[in-house]
């Protein structure tokens, strides 16, 4: 009369003990994740051009006239980041040029590029989509300021979004030939700039992001 009490009783210490050793890792994962776990709002990415790389703004989507720099780099706070798959958050707050030349008839040389109206918001989607979009009543924006033969010029080129890419073969986000077109500037500044630029890798606190 007591086997079935006896068998039930086995049959919940084992229930208990696979509960036990079953894995907290088990859970979805967000986003945005790096070796440490997922990536938490508020965190700060960053990243400089992948080695060997320049950012470049050129004057056609397949051309190589325009400005090259051979630096530059990125921060940008984590607003939201859910379950995966999802569509993680971002505030872009610093983007940065160095070491820039340019090729361009008229032109000496490259005195600055400064990315104006920040911060934007980025958008990182599970597919590796970023797109990057400006604020309500604002626009993507970037003066670059020319030396020349006739002295300095402002340069202000325009755009209404970026799209890139996020790969995680290398922790990478890559923009390729994203079109810009001249808001002002004298004749020299080319008519329209097309912004190419790989980012890698992409970090938060040392350690490399992951798109989940």
């Amino acid at each position: 009369m007591r086997t079935r009490p006896l068998l039930a009783l086995a049959g919940t210490v084992a229930a208990l003990s696979l509960t036990a050793v079953t894995p907290a890792s088990a859970a979805d994962p967000a986003v945005l994740t790096t070796a440490n776990g997922d990536v938490a709002v508020g965190d700060v990415l960053n990243a400089s051009l992948a080695s060997g790389t320049n950012a470049t703004l050129y004057s056609s989507a397949t051309g190589t006239s325009g400005v090259s720099c051979a630096s530059s780099g990125f921060n940008a706070t984590v607003t939201a980041n859910p379950t995966a798959p999802g569509t993680a958050g971002e505030s872009l707050t610093a983007h940065t040029f160095g070491n820039c030349s340019a090729n361009v008839a008229g032109v000496l040389g490259v005195t600055s590029i400064t990315v104006n109206n920040l911060p934007y918001n980025a958008a990182v989607s599970s597919a590796g989509t970023l797109t990057v979009t400006p604020a309500a009543g604002s626009t993507i924006q970037t003066t670059v300021v020319l030396r020349t033969l006739l002295g300095s010029i402002n340069c202000v080129y325009r755009a209404p979004s970026l799209t890139g890419v996020a790969s995680n073969a290398d922790n990478s986000i890559t923009f390729t030939a994203q079109p810009f077109a001249k808001a002002s500037g004298s004749s020299l500044c080319f008519a329209n700039g097309y912004f190419t630029a790989k980012y890698a890798p992409v970090t938060d606190a040392g350690a490399v992001v992951t798109v989940n």
